[in-house]
């Protein structure tokens, strides 16, 4: 027996099957019944964050914080992540 989930969603959404195909076929039925589900809710499906986004920041502070990261020793990806993991949200 295989067993799969859809993983980075809130909701859980769950397959299983008794080989490959099988697990592929359960997955897309699954797939599409949690998709109805939403519809029927009128919700949107939930959807994975890439890790990714734009900020648009002056050019001035953004010199000033890569300065500060080279001169820590970081990338200015690691400086931004680490001062807004510090924040509570």
């Amino acid at each position: 027996m295989f067993y799969g989930e859809v993983i980075n969603t809130r909701d859980v959404i769950t397959f299983q099957g008794n080989s490959v195909e099988e697990l592929k076929r359960e997955f897309e039925i699954s797939v599409d019944d949690y998709l109805e589900f939403c519809r029927e809710r009128n919700e949107d499906p939930d959807k994975p964050f890439s890790g990714n986004f734009v900020l648009r920041i002056s050019p001035e502070l953004h010199h000033r914080l890569y300065k500060k990261a080279k001169l820590s020793g970081k990338s200015l990806n690691s400086l931004i992540e680490e001062s807004l993991n510090s924040t509570k949200v």
